[in-house]
């Protein structure tokens, strides 16, 4: 493997970077993930790279696939940097790509498929926020050095140079991957203020990753915070949601809340971090929040789920209203009356403004509407006629609202936490009979709408849907019946309904 490249002279970049340069060399396995890497896109580095050297232009992969490498992890993307200005990039692929594409050619990068290889290529740039604007500033340079300086993290500032496979890493990179750090490539006051989704990128990478941030990070994303307000709703949802999607979500919320950028994110989390006194006696809503989103997360993958977007949302939401809720009563108790609904409306409107897809938001707020449910259930007093009701209002969100219930227990009392788990095993068992007998997940009346109106002799309208209505119920509450009984109830509710 090449020599790592970089120039222990260059005191102009140290006084910009605020620290001294930290040269560190790839071990003997990290050298050879890199190769790994290298002969994973063959195409690339050979062809493309040829391709640009041919032509006095300058190719590197940069970035996560870098990073991702180095830590062992496998990563799908193929970022390529070059001095090439975008038009040059287009003159150079044309006729060696399959496809090209340039939505983000504004900003410098042009993307191309090549035999099943999906890459981005963007030219050597800076880039700056103005204090009211979305969108950056673009500034094309020709020292991929400098380019690697505007890059968010010093981990993410490591590149290859194809065909040659050198590797440059002029910030320490590769020693604050192996410290497990974040650190900033320049001052992290710059870095965020040319671009404050990166403070929301601090956290989230801290989350993905299992690091930590460094002080001087952590002190200006708390200082910074605010700035966050600028950026569009969509990449933050889309930040928040990678962080959700991560191993360790709990790490990233904890982070977002204790540094303040969840007052501009998430403002209800911190706020479900309710006083507690020795008088009125509750849970604290924000650390049993938390904690339902962890064993939420432990149900998903001991059930061979994915990671599933709408669960953990649901999870860490799940009690939002409970703030809005609060009351105190005589003996020392509070009470948190109809809090789910109040929070299946804040989730609902949080979500929404956070351009969250509306299928998500109405899920979640299902979720969270739904949350209490089970707890009437005690000790399996529910009839069957309950247990349909319960089946059938979760409806596509049944085994999410299996597990969002259980992971809803945080006691530490070990007798009442394995009695709450022996009446859910008992309710899904009860389930999974009825949906067996009944097929529970296509439950209809035992007339349909047709068959309603000859019977009643009436055409469409109001009346057909509330005796549609009446039949559902009956179905939930008696199990499937005949279609002569059905009819014959049909026809009693009419008498009545239709004499009114």
């Amino acid at each position: 493997m090449p020599n790592t490249e970089f120039s222990s002279n260059d005191t102009a970049r140290d006084e910009r970077i605020g620290r001294s340069s930290v040269v560190d060399e790839p071990t003997g396995e990290q050298r050879a993930a890199i190769t790994a890497l290298i002969d994973s896109m063959r195409t690339v580095s050979e062809e493309l790279g040829d391709r640009f050297a041919a032509h006095d232009q300058q190719l590197a992969l940069v970035g996560g696939p870098v990073r991702d490498a180095l830590l062992g992890r496998v990563s799908n993307d193929i970022d390529l940097t070059t001095d090439a200005v975008p038009q040059r990039i287009l003159e150079l692929v044309d006729g060696w790509a399959d496809s090209v594409w340039t939505v983000g050619i504004e900003f410098g990068t042009v993307g191309l498929r090549k035999r099943g290889d999906q890459l981005e290529i963007t030219t050597y740039r800076s880039e700056a926020y103005s204090p009211k604007s979305r969108k950056p500033e673009v500034s094309y340079g020709t020292d991929i050095r400098d380019d690697l300086l505007r890059r968010d993290f010093t981990v993410n500032a490591m590149a290859v140079r194809l065909p040659s496979g050198e590797f440059v890493d002029p910030f320490g990179g590769l020693a604050d991957l192996r410290a497990k750090v974040l650190r900033t490539p320049g001052r992290p006051e710059d870095s965020f203020s040319d671009d404050p989704l990166r403070i929301m990128r601090a956290v989230r990478f801290a989350a993905q990753l299992d690091f930590t941030l460094a002080p001087e990070v952590a002190e200006a994303a708390r200082d910074m915070a605010d700035r966050l307000t600028i950026v569009s709703a969509e990449r933050v949802r889309d930040e928040l949601t990678k962080l959700l999607l991560s191993p360790n979500p709990r790490r990233g919320i904890e982070l977002m809340v204790d540094l303040g950028i969840a007052e501009h994110v998430l403002p209800e989390i911190p706020k479900m971090r309710l006083e507690i006194d020795e008088h009125h006696r509750h849970k604290d809503v924000y650390e049993h929040s938390l904690t339902v989103l962890d064993q939420a997360i432990d149900l998903e993958r001991s059930r061979g789920h994915e990671p599933d977007l709408v669960l953990r949302l649901a999870a860490l939401l799940h009690d939002i209203g409970k703030p809005k809720t609060r009351a105190f009563e005589g003996g020392n108790r509070v009470t948190f009356h109809h809090h789910e609904v109040v929070g299946a409306s804040m989730s609902r409107k949080r979500l929404t403004a956070l351009r969250f897809p509306k299928d998500v938001v109405g899920q979640v707020g299902h979720l969270v509407a739904l949350h209490l449910r089970f707890h009437g259930y005690g000790k399996g007093e529910w009839t069957d006629s309950a247990v349909r009701r319960y089946a059938r209002d979760a409806g596509d969100q049944l085994e999410r609202l299996h597990i969002l219930t259980r992971a809803d227990c945080t006691t530490r009392n070990r007798r009442k936490a394995a009695a709450l788990a022996r009446s859910y095993d008992d309710i899904e068992r009860r389930i999974e009979t009825l949906a067996e007998q009944e097929e529970l997940d296509r439950i209809r009346p035992d007339l349909d709408g047709n068959e309603i109106q000859e019977i009643l002799g009436v055409g469409p309208g109001p009346l057909v849907g509330k005796a549609y209505r009446f039949l559902l119920e009956l179905r939930l509450e008696h199990g499937p019946m005949e279609k002569e009984t059905a009819e014959r109830e049909l026809r009693s509710w009419a008498a009545d309904h239709l004499e009114r």
